[in-house]
């Protein structure tokens, strides 16, 4: 038996979850986890790069999908299969997979994890109201941070317990299933400015008219804008240098440098997602801070 769930705290809490788990373990998770990766199956630092980097451009086509979904009806169903996409990459991992493998994997997990980003992110928020969006919606982004300080402390404690990171995952995509029973029993908000016969019409869309709809969108999107778009991947390419490459590597190179302290990736990557969670709220206040 699934309850219904309408209460707007817990709305933001499971968003907060969401996060988390799409975010937090789908993504960087890898993070948390590389030292060990790189040890246990003695990978070079250009195949870690390039994991991280498969890993990326999945992020970004998953997040190109999502931005064209064309029904408010299917944010919920996919989000669910995005999330349970993500959690069962983190269940595939064990020690002796193919290179090959972890590849897919790694694209599969960014492609699930941008999806699930996105539309997660519009399906909380358009069950809160608008008075109380501000504030529970910081509660829902500061999931993220949430997410890579559990990687951290997770991965921390069972490292210590003598276990390596095909266990780690386990564990964390164990803990991840309750989340798709939590986001079930979300019940969507009514849709003020539709009546019910276009409500029931949009739920009953085809699979192949969705395909075409989603098409449609695409290329008007496409269409006339090559140079915003051009503009786009710079962008995101450059952010992949200046922010993915240095956060993947961050624990690695921390344990490096810091040879006297054994967990000392960890704990720097545990700093990153306690600011990470606490600038959410600070972010939130920000445009309500006048300028004097």
């Amino acid at each position: 038996m699934v309850p219904t769930i309408t209460n707007e705290a817990a709305i933001a809490c499971i968003g907060m979850y969401c996060m988390a788990v799409v975010m937090g373990y789908g993504r960087f998770l890898f993070t948390a986890t590389l030292p060990d990766i790189m040890v246990q199956l003695s990978l070079s630092t250009t195949i870690a790069g390039w994991l991280a980097s498969i890993n990326y451009i999945g992020y970004f086509i998953g997040a190109l999908i999502a931005m064209f979904v064309p029904q408010r009806s299917t944010w919920q169903a996919m989000t669910l299969w995005a999330i349970i996409s993500v959690v069962t990459t983190m269940l595939l991992v064990i020690p002796n997979m193919s290179l090959t493998l972890w590849y897919i994997i790694r694209l599969i997990a960014g492609i699930a994890s941008g999806v699930a980003m996105i539309l997660s992110s519009s399906f909380v928020i358009q069950n809160l109201s608008p008075e109380r969006r501000s504030v529970l919606s910081a509660v829902h982004y500061a999931g993220i941070g949430v997410g890579i300080s559990a990687s951290a402390i997770v991965t921390w404690w069972l490292l210590k317990l003598g276990y390596h990171f095909d266990v780690i995952w386990l564990v964390a995509g164990v803990t991840s299933l309750p989340l798709v029973w939590l986001l079930y029993a979300i019940k969507p908000r009514t849709i003020q400015s539709l009546d019910s016969q276009q409500i029931d019409a949009k739920q009953h869309v085809s699979v192949h008219q969705t395909y075409l709809n989603f098409k449609r969108s695409l290329y008007e999107a496409i269409s006339g804008h090559h140079k915003a778009l051009a503009l786009l991947f710079v962008s995101y390419v450059l952010a992949g240098f200046g922010y993915i490459s240095s956060a993947t590597f961050l624990p690695v190179m921390a344990a490096q440098r810091l040879t006297t302290q054994t967990y000392a990736g960890l704990m720097v990557w545990l700093v990153v997602g306690i600011f990470a969670m606490l600038s959410n709220p600070y972010g939130a206040r920000l445009p309500n801070v006048s300028v004097r």
